[in-house]
């Protein structure tokens, strides 16, 4: 017998299964804000809303970091003035001999140098290398009494996330940056579990959906917030800026659509790989990117393709 069709879901549902998958916490039939949700709204509100959140209590970023990035995307770089930079920075000089020397870019002969292992890597390699190493610590650093999984859960997303968006926006601008707004866009989600795990009362209960919505937008916030205080790229930048803005006017910038788009489907990916989702759950029928269906639907089957080992596929 041929097997069933798997039903679409909207964008709402799929993001608040999400957001609750990352919480440990179960679904809810409460729409509206409960009283002491409110409450818990208006204290999130003072620590974070605005610019209140003390930003520079992130994770520490490599100091080299945007000089670095800024000199992978010169067209005047090479190997020498990368190295020397990198040196600077002894965690990151660790972890880029550390993937050189993995089995993915195992060599005839050891490497022997910092220049040796940036030259084996290539810029792409060490682009992505970068995100992972400044991006994951500091998502994983995000788990706590609200979810203990919370932190994987916000990195795998991100990995997720990012291969999709730079998948959406080939094409069109420097890959790297669709991969990195891939990484980050949910930066701020960790820091508001933390903010959670030390305000929230045990008696709060189950979230609404209301109270979970408007926790995601105060996330949203910081973690533009946090790519500006890390000096990301501009587009990279501008991408959340219209993420967070989207209920006041249309994303217009490819990589605004395709970091809406890739958000969507690593969401869905992640559902489908911890069986809260059919694993064949198409995009929602409407969704707030502007990108074509049919290059959204190509972008679900490449995450499904990269990622198929997680969700148990077999053959």
């Amino acid at each position: 017998m041929p097997q069933e069709q798997a039903v679409a879901l909207s964008s709402a549902d799929i993001q608040d299964w999400f957001y609750r998958l990352v919480l440990g916490m179960p679904g809810s039939d409460v729409t509206d804000l409960r009283p002491p949700e409110q409450v818990m709204l208006k204290r999130l509100d003072e620590l974070c809303g605005g610019d209140r959140f003390d930003i520079t209590s992130l994770p520490r970023l490599p100091e080299v970091l945007p000089q670095l990035l800024r000199l992978l995307k010169s067209e005047n770089s090479d190997g020498t003035k990368v190295s020397k930079l990198i040196g600077r920075d002894p965690v990151l000089v660790g972890e880029v001999m550390r993937v050189s020397r993995s089995a993915h870019y195992r060599t005839a002969r050891p490497i022997s140098s910092l220049q040796h292992a940036v030259v084996l890597l290539g810029y792409d390699g060490l682009r992505q290398m970068v995100a992972q190493h400044v991006m994951k610590p500091i998502l994983q650093a995000s788990a706590g009494m609200l979810g203990h999984a919370a932190g994987q859960r916000l990195w795998d997303h991100a990995e997720r996330c990012a291969h999709a968006s730079m998948y959406l926006a080939k094409g069109h601008g420097d890959p790297f940056e669709a991969y990195l707004a891939g990484v980050v866009c949910n930066a701020g989600v960790g820091a508001m579990i933390r903010v959670l795990d030390q305000e929230a009362p045990p008696t709060l209960g189950v979230f609404s959906r209301a109270f979970l919505n408007g926790y995601v937008g105060m996330a949203h916030h910081l973690s533009l917030r946090a790519a500006r205080h890390w000096e990301l790229p501009p587009n990279v930048i501008e991408a959340l800026r219209e993420r967070l803005e989207i209920r006041a006017r249309p994303v217009t910038t490819e990589l605004g659509n395709a970091v809406l788009a890739a958000d969507h489907l690593a969401m869905i990916q992640m559902l489908a790989e911890n069986h809260v989702i059919d694993r064949g759950t198409p995009p929602a029928p409407s969704r707030v990117d502007r990108l074509p269906d049919v290059l959204v639907e190509r972008a679900q089957q490449e995450l499904r393709r990269v990622f198929r080992q997680s969700e148990g596929y077999v053959g």
